[in-house]
C-alpha cells in the first residue's frame, strides 16, 4: 500500500479548498443591480427594486428608503417580485426633490444574512 506524503497531503486539500471558495462565496445574497440605479440622479421612482446574486427569504427580508433627515418613507411593504423571485420591491409615495438612502437587510434562503445601503437623488 503506497501512502501518500504530508506535502502532496496539504497540496491536495489546498486545491480542493480553491475550487470550493467561489460556491462558498456566491452563497450570500447581494445586490447585483437596483433600480433606481446606485448613484443615479433623476425622477421620483414609485418603487425600489433591488436585484439579488440569490434568492432572499421576502419574509424575513427588508427594504427601507429613507429621506435626507433621515425619516423613512417607504410604505413598509417589502414583497419579492412574482416572477422573479431575486428581485425584492419595496413601493414609495410621491418623493420630493433631495437625496434618498436605501438600506437592505435580506436573510437567502441558504440562512445567510447580509445588508448594505446605497444612495439615489430625485430632481
Amino acid at each position: 500500500m503506497k501512502t501518500i506524503n504530508p506535502f502532496n497531503r496539504r497540496i491536495a486539500l489546498l486545491l480542493g479548498l480553491l475550487v470550493a471558495l467561489p460556491a462558498i462565496a456566491s452563497a450570500h445574497a447581494f445586490v447585483d443591480h437596483a433600480e433606481p440605479k446606485v448613484g443615479s440622479e433623476g425622477p421620483a421612482p414609485t418603487e425600489v427594486r433591488i436585484w439579488f446574486t440569490q434568492q432572499p427569504e421576502a419574509a424575513f427580508s427588508r427594504i427601507q428608503v429613507f429621506d435626507a433627515s433621515g425619516m423613512e418613507v417607504d410604505k413598509n411593504d417589502t414583497h419579492a417580485d412574482t416572477d422573479d423571485k431575486k428581485q425584492l420591491i419595496v413601493s414609495l409615495p410621491p418623493l420630493a426633490a433631495g437625496k434618498y438612502k436605501v438600506v437592505w437587510k435580506v436573510l437567502s434562503v441558504d440562512t445567510h444574512r447580509t445588508n448594505g445601503d446605497f444612495k439615489f437623488t430625485v430632481r
